[in-house]
């Protein structure tokens, strides 16, 4: 170590004026003053001696240094980077700052990736299966397939805009969603631009463009019950019957009322199995839906009981005269039975995509309602099993996202959505299995069909909506809280 002398020679500089050693700070020595400005003290590091033998002041106890400059230190601006995770504040804001840039979280990221797959998929099956049916309407064997995949461009975008939308919109929106929806609806059954097909009257077509208001509908109510049993909820109502069942079961029945005046018994299931399952995971007691969860069974059973169309496809289902060469019965007994016969052709691993036999004309509805059977004959048991685990990864994304929900109104939407989807595709593989009779719906997000997939798209874009709500109206809070713990700590 190199011992400096205490009053050290002066220098002499270039111009040969003796000048006195100063120090890196820009003190001068002892003795040496400026006007108007006082001396300082050589810098000298923690627990080093000054010049003059004693210890730094930041060293000695009993100094005069705030706490605030105690507790807090500014890090240096050579310091090394790689320092930077051993200095608990520094990481911890770095880690903060991320949490507040990124506002999609994992459910977010989980139910997109989801839902682009199955559309990505269906518009594969789409093209398989209807390439055949496509050429012959003069259409190109990718008939079908552009457009489907036109409606897909427009629904995830859409999809994509409407998960930036806030909790208030969906509140602004709900009844008038709901009354337009409605008024189509009505415009379906009671006037003369209703069109029909399968025996049911669920078509609107308006100066050349022919859609489905009931699906529309279904978005309506989601956003609809989200609202209203929300207010109940804040007001405590959601035990008292009349508080609940006069708005739900009086406007969103009448809702489906109105389609069921059209015939269309497999969209009236799916927007009954709506209103129930939003009223159960509300929180109403199950004594309370237990009474017109029956009713509702009667009614469906007397409706399919006056129709003659139904009753055909109940007789079919239960195999009465699907032996005979024949008959209504014999007719309407095609189509499960060249469905059954599909899946059976299939096996475990498929004959291959595009190699199907049935969408030769002989599977009626093979790239709407029964496109399963396709899947399952082109892809095999192997192929079934990817869609019904995505199904299950779409309901496990729906039920993760209602347990993180801050408000009764997002919970409330997004287990409409969920009973929406995950129930519709839960009847029709029953009902391409056998299970249930025919019905009519399509597989949601795979199936051929505009309306469908853009109803559905849109819902989805709604519970995307709350996830990204959830994790933005959270992220503030997590970094302040860091913060003051930060603070504590220091």
């Amino acid at each position: 170590m190199v011992q400096v002398p205490r009053n050290p020679a002066p220098r002499t500089s270039t111009a040969g004026a003796p000048t006195a050693r100063t120090s890196t700070a820009g003190a001068s020595t002892p003795g040496a003053s400026t006007p108007g400005a006082k001396a300082s003290a050589p810098r000298v590091t923690s627990g080093q001696r000054s010049p003059s033998g004693q210890r730094s002041p930041s060293t000695q106890r009993g100094t005069s240094r705030p706490a605030a400059a105690r507790s807090f230190r500014r890090p240096s601006k050579v310091a090394d980077t790689s320092a930077t995770p051993e200095m608990p504040g520094g990481a911890s804001v770095r880690i903060n700052l991320g949490r507040v840039f990124k506002a999609e979280g994992g459910n977010y990221f989980l139910l997109l990736g989801t839902t682009l797959f199955l559309v990505i998929f269906g518009l594969v099956m789409v093209l398989s299966s209807s390439s055949v049916d496509s050429y012959l309407a003069d259409m190109g064997f990718f008939g079908g397939l552009l457009r489907q995949g036109m409606f897909a461009l427009i629904g995830i975008p859409l999809m994509l805009v409407v998960s930036r939308l806030p909790l208030a919109f969906w509140r602004r929106v709900a009844w008038p969603s709901l009354l337009i929806t409605c008024f189509l609806q009505f415009l379906v059954v009671a006037t003369g631009l209703g069109r029909g097909t399968g025996g049911n009257t669920n078509w609107l077509n308006i100066g050349g463009i022919q859609f489905q208001p009931s699906e529309g509908i279904k978005v309506a109510l989601v956003i609809w019950l989200g609202m209203i049993l929300a207010q109940k909820d804040k007001q405590d109502q959601l035990d008292d019957w009349k508080h609940v069942f006069i708005p739900v079961f009086g406007v969103g029945g009448g809702a489906v009322m109105l389609v069921m005046i059209g015939g269309d018994l497999g969209t009236v299931m799916i927007m009954a199995g709506i209103l129930f399952g939003a009223l159960f995971f509300a929180g109403v007691r199950l004594r309370l839906l237990a009474v017109p969860l029956l009713v509702g069974v009667a009614g469906a059973v007397a409706l399919a009981v006056v129709s003659p169309n139904r009753m055909t496809r109940i007789m079919s289902f239960l195999n009465e005269g699907c032996t005979e060469l024949s008959g209504e019965i014999s007719s309407s007994c095609w189509q499960p039975l060249h469905g059954t016969w599909a899946l059976a052709n299939g096996g475990i691993l498929g004959v291959g995509l595009g190699n199907s036999k049935a969408k030769w004309s002989w599977l009626p509805a093979a790239d709407n309602d029964y496109i399963f059977a396709i899947i399952g004959e082109e892809l095999g048991l192997i192929g079934c099993i990817v869609v019904l685990g995505m199904f299950i990864l779409l309901a496990f994304a729906f039920l993760r996202i209602m347990r993180t929900a801050t408000t009764v109104q997002a919970k409330v939407s997004t287990a409409a959505v969920m009973v929406w989807i995950i129930g519709q595709a839960f009847v029709n593989i029953a009902v391409v299995l056998g299970v249930f009779p025919v019905l009519g719906v399509p597989l949601p997000l795979i199936s051929a069909g505009g309306t469908a997939l853009l109803t559905s798209l849109v819902a989805i874009g709604i519970v995307l909506s709350f996830a990204r709500g959830d994790r933005s109206s959270n992220t503030p809070n997590d970094f302040h809280d860091n913060d003051s713990i930060e603070a504590d700590r220091a």
